[in-house]
Parts: structure tokens; sequence; C-alpha cells
């Protein structure tokens, strides 16, 4: 099993809006992967992007140019 870091994990409303955030950050060679949302926070879709701390305000600068509406941005363990 996974040593559990602290991460950046953005959940989102729409299974459509996770999907975007994927293919964005492929499309952009952003770093991160899809995960399960974690079970210390609840979200809309059940999916979230998870990423490094510091590349926070990368996410949130593709996340406005793609036009994707995160439900939220917060650090967790995961």
């Amino acid at each position: 099993m996974r040593k559990k870091e602290r991460k950046l994990v953005v959940t989102f409303y729409t299974t459509a809006d996770a999907m975007g955030m994927e293919k964005l950050c492929k499309e952009e060679g952003l770093p991160g992967r899809i995960i399960p949302v974690p079970r210390s926070i609840s979200a809309g879709c059940g999916l979230a992007w998870c990423t490094e701390l510091e590349q926070k305000d990368v996410i949130e600068a593709g996340l406005k140019r793609a036009g994707i509406e995160a439900s939220a941005i917060q650090e967790c363990m995961v």
C-alpha cells in the first residue's frame, strides 16, 4: 500500500468536468491523475484530480483557460 502524502486535490461537480481536467492535463503536460474522491472530502461526481501541492497555481490557471469549474481545491492526505 502507498504511503499517504499531502497532495492537492481538485474536486468537480460533474464527471464531464473531471474528464475535461484529465484531457486538459494530458494535452498540456500537467502532472497529476484522476482518483476517487477521498473519504475525508465530499464531492458531486466522486472523481478528483490529484497532484503535487506546488502545482496549485498552474492547475488553477489551466482550469480557468479551459472553462472547467472545480467544486473545491484543497490539500488532503492521499
